[in-house]
């Protein structure tokens, strides 16, 4: 029986909430982003102002606001919260595979829908970032719709034909537009930066033989402009240009400067992807290659996806910085070509390579281990602390958590499934293997993020994480000494400081202060910050904990 397509949808949408939604706020947010945003939703909530980010109740200018709208919205609905904090991205995660189902259905048909969506949903990393609380999810979305947009456009601009393509031009520039002006809002100009390199490599890919209207190039900049004046103009008319010229700053220092623990080596966001997009990664590598095509769609849009892949790496390779979801707009273009390698496959338009399974056996079995590890060591990882060098680390592992053992059976599962896979793959059933390698993918992060991350949280930052919140209330200063930490502000739940003193490390160390100062530092820190005036509280975990208690009056 075949399903009608608003029943694929709505099948699609719950299925995808059951995986996104369940558990978002089964452990604490992590240092540094998730708990950075979401502080700085907070204070946008606290302070009344939703036009200017702050953090620590300084002006933030390193990130557009638009994401923090998200998650304050969802703080009014649930609290301030890890479970509100990561909700609009499960929302994004609905959202997402909804619209490379729709995508996917239109340029192809619904099985190849079916296929994008239940590649995207059932990868590594796109998975689990829809359960996170960072930017990147709405923003690689907005930016990949307004691209999509701009096809269809170019598509009907010059006479594809496409079925489908009812829409004046302007109705599809439009779109476009507004898509382009919510990505910039949401992670800053970088998304125009990314459509403009990906539109001039196929402009010259294809010797400049495509035609748009300049009145409608004018009409994309004002329809993004439009969007983006609710927040550029409004700030800059309502309290001056600094703000934005400081946001503007930092964006081109982003690009040409890297901090001392965010530069990586040339080929480090290949190997994110290759790890972080798994199965896909995998089963995407055929269709980097020659292909026969059944129609000027199938050749066009496969064209667009493989010039964003490179477009997007290749960027991301010449920053200086080399951060995991840097990359990961290439998710869009990776679930794709992997769908489209399947989808070929099926429709024996294309020959299945055995390399295929012996990479994913090898890669795949590299990450089962890897999770049977994780089990494997909590349980013994008392007996292993000793013989780790790091004193940091070596504390960490004191961590009272508590493994049964069975924790290793999410890595058995991914086993299993791999082995039933690639037997699918064997037999020419190409659909059967992608059903089976995602979704038992997709089940795997499902069991990791409700089983396993919560008890590698307690070693990382746990005993941190429940200081702060003890002091929850208390009137009182908290400071980190000799690390960054955004968790002292979000966990004590931070009022606006009153002395601007506070600010001042040395002053909370030894100034005349006006209420105790909580301390949390490092143990292998913490011989920098030996004054009589700080008394140990006590030390878990590789922190250690300090007050100072104010002058006798």
């Amino acid at each position: 029986m075949r399903l009608k397509n608003s029943t694929i949808l709505l099948l699609i949408a719950v299925i995808a909430a059951l995986f996104f939604i369940p558990f978002l706020g089964r452990v604490h947010l992590f240092d540094w982003d998730e708990i950075n945003f979401a502080e700085c939703s907070r204070e946008m909530m606290k302070l009344h102002d939703y036009t200017r980010v702050y953090i620590d109740f300084k002006p933030f200018w390193e990130k557009p606001p638009m994401f923090f709208w998200m998650q304050s919205t969802a703080m009014k609905w649930f609290g301030v919260n890890e479970f509100a904090a990561r909700f609009p991205n499960a929302i994004c995660g609905v959202v997402t595979l909804l619209v490379v189902f729709s995508i996917g259905r239109r340029i192809y048909d619904t099985r190849f829908g079916i296929l994008w969506a239940l590649a995207y949903g059932g990868s590594l990393f796109p998975n689990m970032y829809f359960k996170s609380g960072i930017i990147d999810p709405w923003f690689n979305l907005f930016t990949f719709l307004s691209l999509y947009y701009f096809i269809l456009y170019h598509w009907k601009k010059n006479g594809f034909d496409k079925e489908g393509l009812t829409k004046p031009l302007y109705y599809y520039v439009t779109w476009s537009g507004v898509f382009m002006g919510l990505a910039i809002l949401t992670k800053g100009q970088v998304a125009l930066m990314v459509f403009l390199l990906v539109l001039g490599v196929y402009l010259i890919y294809n010797r400049f033989k495509i035609y748009f209207n300049w009145g409608h190039a004018l009409l994309f900049l004002v329809i993004s402009t439009a969007v983006l004046s609710t927040w550029y103009a409004y700030e800059t008319i309502t309290r001056g240009p600094w703000f934005i010229n400081e946001f503007l700053k930092y964006q081109y220092r982003l690009f040409t400067t890297h901090d001392a623990d965010q530069a990586g080596f040339l080929g480090y966001h290949y190997i994110v992807l290759l790890v972080g997009c798994f199965p896909a990664s995998i089963l995407a590598i055929p269709s980097f290659f020659k292909s026969n095509y059944s129609s000027r769609f199938d050749k066009d849009f496969k064209k667009w996806m493989l010039i964003l892949f490179w477009v997007v790496t290749v960027l991301f390779t010449i920053v200086q910085s080399r951060i995991i979801h840097y990359s990961s707009l290439a998710w869009f273009p990776v679930t794709f070509l992997a769908a489209y390698s399947v989808y070929k496959w099926q429709r024996q338009e294309a020959v299945y390579k055995k390399y295929v399974g012996i990479l994913l056996a090898i890669l795949g079995g590299i990450i089962s281990l890897l999770i049977l590890g994780v089990a494997v060591i909590g349980l013994k990882v008392r007996l292993l602390a000793p013989y780790v060098d790091d004193v940091f680390a070596r504390a960490n592992m004191e961590a009272d958590v508590h493994w049964a053992g069975w924790e290793g059976i999410v890595g058995l599962l991914l086993v299993v499934a791999l082995i039933v896979g690639i037997k699918k793959l064997k037999q020419n059933q190409f659909y059967r293997a992608a059903y089976t390698l995602f979704g038992a993918m997709a089940i795997v992060v499902f069991l990791a993020s409700a089983i396993i991350v919560p008890k590698v949280e307690r070693y990382s930052q746990g005993a941190s994480i429940d200081f702060f919140i003890a002091r929850q209330g208390e009137d009182c200063y908290v400071h980190c000494l000799g690390f960054k930490s955004y968790g002292d502000l979000f966990y004590t739940m931070k009022e606006k400081p009153v002395n601007p003193n506070s600010y001042d490390e040395q002053w909370l160390i030894s100034g005349d202060i006006d209420k105790p100062v909580y301390f949390v530092t490092k143990i292998d820190r913490e011989q920098n910050y030996k004054f009589p005036q700080l008394k140990e509280l006590y030390r878990k975990n590789g922190f250690v904990f300090l007050k100072r208690e104010p002058p006798a009056k």
